[in-house]
């Protein structure tokens, strides 16, 4: 290795016959465009995903699956005078294992990358597209996992239980875009949550952009006028209503919205399958479900060989990851029907 350059991706061989082997500034220069590169893509991926942070995360470093430990509730009783107290009302415990899935990738092939990378705009344009395409994938994955949590029982049964399960709050038939008919649902699962007693914090609602709008255009409903959360909404401005009832409302194109039945797709070692016809948003808490991450989003690219046989680089994105449910109290599943 005296002969190559470390960069962030790899190693350059400085004794390579191909332009690579230019030196050391040629070199330097093709690494500064490599971590250039790497950084727009992370960039477009963090600020694309809608669900990271919103529900449990572990990271995995060995194997192809973990388990998550919760909870049942436990009981109180009096002491009797002379009684030895032996432990013996632990809260009943449920195992879940959530699998990694497969490798997932998303790639890009540049002709001379040492001369089009130069180029600004179809840098950052490819790695916009590469963080965009794994951002899709990941929040597409953790959307349809909390659906199904929200349609599940829980799985501890054992005294004091059961715990209670998900729940799905009905909009009717052909009223997924209106707002009267949404903002009572948020306070329903503002009610549910707090009667599971689910905390308040790391509450979210993920809705469609259409159905986000028809909140603050349909006027008709007083919804600008009445306090419904922190701030009132912005008709100007088409932004400003953040949250209903204290949960944090976002919007995405990754629901499984009105999405029919939707089937396993190879590579995928979680079950992500359903019918979702009459799906038109989530409301939940953190906790109802969870996501390992084997790796983390990152940039490969390929090497000198490569280069000179296409007279090019490929450049991929990948990741890998895997989501399955866990407390289902905590997830809510808006349905039109």
């Amino acid at each position: 290795m005296a002969n190559s350059l470390i960069t962030s991706v790899g190693s350059i061989n400085n004794t390579s016959s191909t332009p690579l082997a230019l030196g050391t500034a040629y070199n330097t220069k093709y690494a500064t465009y490599l971590k250039l590169f790497s950084g727009e893509m992370f960039k477009a991926y963090e600020s694309a995903t809608i669900a990271k942070g919103t529900i449990m995360s572990r990271s995995l470093k060995s194997g192809r699956s973990a388990q998550f430990i919760f909870t049942g509730r436990m009981t109180a009783a009096y002491h009797e005078p002379g009684t030895p107290i032996l432990g013996s009302g632990d809260p009943p415990v449920a195992e879940k294992t959530i699998q990694m899935d497969d490798l997932l990738v998303a790639s890009a092939f540049v002709y001379e990358l040492d001369e089009t990378l130069a180029h600004y705009d179809l840098r950052s344009e490819i790695s916009k597209k590469i963080g965009h395409a794994l951002a899709e994938s990941y929040d597409k994955k953790i959307f349809r996992t909390i659906a199904l949590a929200a349609r599940e029982a829980h799985p501890i049964t054992a005294a004091p239980g059961p715990e209670p399960g998900g729940s799905v709050i009905q909009l009717g038939a052909g009223n997924e875009y209106n707002a009267q008919s949404l903002v009572d649902a948020f306070f329903e699962a503002a009610s549910v949550l707090d009667e599971k007693n689910v905390p308040k914090e790391g509450r979210h609602a993920v809705l469609s952009p259409r159905q986000y709008y028809a909140l603050i255009s349909q006027v008709d409903t007083n919804i600008l006028n009445r306090d419904y959360g922190a701030t009132g909404g912005n008709m100007n401005s088409g932004q400003g209503l953040y949250e209903i009832a204290g949960i944090k409302i976002k919007t995405s194109n990754n629901l499984p919205f009105l999405a029919g039945n939707v089937a396993a797709v190879s590579g995928e070692n979680n079950d992500y399958t359903g019918d979702f016809s009459s799906h038109c948003g989530l409301i939940y808490q953190k906790e109802c479900a969870g996501c390992l991450e084997a790796l983390g989003p990152q940039v490969q690219v390929s090497g000198s060989d490569v280069k000179v046989m296409y007279q090019g680089d490929l450049i991929v994105g990948r990741m890998a990851m895997g989501v399955g449910t866990l407390n289902p109290a905590a997830a809510i599943e808006l349905q039109a029907a």
